[in-house]
């Protein structure tokens, strides 16, 4: 018996949302009394895969596991879920977790489908309870936090990014294991034609700690509106987020989309300009700690979930707000 966490990582380092994940698991694999293992997987060439699971090794894991193929260069569902599945069996994994990114929401469900498991994705809390592993969903909008329990051997999870602090590193180093991985012919079934990098050197939406969205209140002027969103984001080092009418308005791509069918956040500040409140947007940011609305309708019902509230033109707020934090920013 053991707890798995996979690690997603990018361009050599560990994405952030799996080193928080790995820092809850900690707490999970104490409370069950079991060991816990972080799981690195990538090409045989292994200087990428050697860089990140030493990283991984500093934040507490009993030990880093690394499986390796050439097949792993570029992600695959079927190849991942398989190596997902061999390391569960080399450490009889009883609780396996990854964060619930695009990656991490597939892998997971696509390996407890193939062993029959329990699966809670997107979950925001973990905690052991009486000796049971227990995950928490945030369902009908937020508004309901429900407790998720497992009947079978093996419990599977996805936990959102930013739903637990990053954890401090240790003083030791965990020690780290290859595992032997060996890919059956038939599993590879899917070719990668191309791979692009689209975005780059831009704030990942889901690790942010401070997002500025914009809305269909830019839509006056969506070019200017966009890019005073976006000249504020820069200056407080943060992600341009959206509403599903600023992107359905082909205002910016949905890979900015914030909300019920974007990217769910939880930032330390988030801020709405424009954006009216509708209660798909709501579900995907109402989680952050601080919440700053902008918006010309005193009765938006954005307001209702807003620390603080601006009534006014967004065209002449935000580039007010940029200049302040300009200067207070040195």
């Amino acid at each position: 018996m053991s707890v798995l966490v996979w690690i997603e990582h990018i361009e050599g380092k560990p994405a952030a949302s799996s080193l928080e994940v790995l820092g809850q698991a900690r707490a999970i694999a104490d409370g069950l009394q079991v060991p816990l293992y972080a799981l690195v997987l990538g090409t045989d060439t292994g200087a990428e895969t050697d860089s990140v699971a030493a990283n991984v090794a500093n934040y507490a894991p009993d030990a880093v596991l690394t499986l390796t193929s050439p097949e792993l260069a570029t992600y695959r569902l079927g190849v991942y879920a398989e190596a997902l599945k061999a390391a569960i069996a080399a450490q009889d994994a009883t609780v396996i977790l990854t964060a619930a990114t695009t990656q991490g929401r597939d892998v997971c469900a696509a390996a407890a489908f193939d062993l029959d498991a329990g699966l809670a994705p997107d979950v925001v809390d973990l905690r052991v309870e009486d000796g049971q592993f227990i995950a928490v969903r945030a369902i009908y909008s937020n508004n309901i936090l429900a407790d998720i329990t497992f009947s079978g051997p093996r419990s599977f999870a996805s936990v959102r990014p930013r739903a637990f602090p990053m954890p401090s590193p240790a003083d030791n180093a965990a020690p780290i294991t290859p595992l032997a991985f060996e890919l059956p012919a038939d599993v590879v079934t899917e070719t990668v034609l191309e791979s692009r990098v689209v975005g780059g050197g831009e704030i990942s939406l889901t690790d942010a700690r401070i997002i500025i969205s914009g809305g269909r209140g830019v839509a006056h002027d969506p070019v200017r509106g966009f890019t005073l969103v976006e000249e504020l984001a820069k200056t407080l080092d943060a992600a341009v987020g959206a509403s599903r009418a600023a992107v359905d308005a082909g205002y910016v791509p949905y890979k900015h989309q914030v909300g019920q069918t974007g990217k769910t956040v939880r930032p330390d500040l988030y801020i709405a300009a424009g954006i009216s409140g509708a209660i798909q947007h709501l579900a995907g940011m109402s989680g952050s700690k601080i919440i700053v609305a902008i918006n010309q309708d005193a009765s938006a019902p954005i307001f209702e979930r807003a620390h603080y509230g601006i009534v006014g033109d967004l065209y002449e707020i935000l580039p007010a707000l940029t200049a302040a934090a300009a200067k207070r920013l040195g």
